[in-house]
């Protein structure tokens, strides 16, 4: 038996905007775009994001708290300049989470406002 992962799929209330967003951030290349359901692909990699439609989409709170939308999931990024690539994300639409608990890490939310990190190996 054999189980590949294909996919990491993202729900949000505007899934083009968002697959936009990942695309110019890690330079994938969108592969299939329909209205409610859009993938990227990686050029180095078989794995694909997808974001998807959810019209009644909650943007997860970090760092959550009792009673709040909890993360489910989210992307790690490695960089190579920790300050450039933050700033490049933040130029396409990223916010620079208030919360960063780490020194070589720099948590960011997306347009929907998933997190992900940006990260440097020390």
């Amino acid at each position: 038996m054999r189980l590949t992962l294909t996919t990491v799929t993202l729900s949000a209330p505007d899934p083009e905007a968002l697959a936009d967003f990942y695309a110019a951030l890690l330079g994938w290349q969108v592969d299939r775009r329909e209205p409610d359901w859009v993938v990227l692909r990686s050029p180095d990699c078989d794995v694909a994001i997808a974001c998807q439609l959810e019209p009644e989409h909650v943007p997860p709170v970090w760092p959550g708290g009792v009673g709040d939308q909890q993360m489910q999931v989210h992307l790690e990024v490695q960089v190579d300049d920790l300050e450039q690539a933050g700033a490049y994300a933040r130029s396409l639409g990223a916010v620079l989470a208030e919360h960063q608990p780490q020194d070589d890490v720099r948590v960011h939310l997306d347009p929907a406002g998933h997190p992900f990190c940006l990260w440097v190996e020390t």
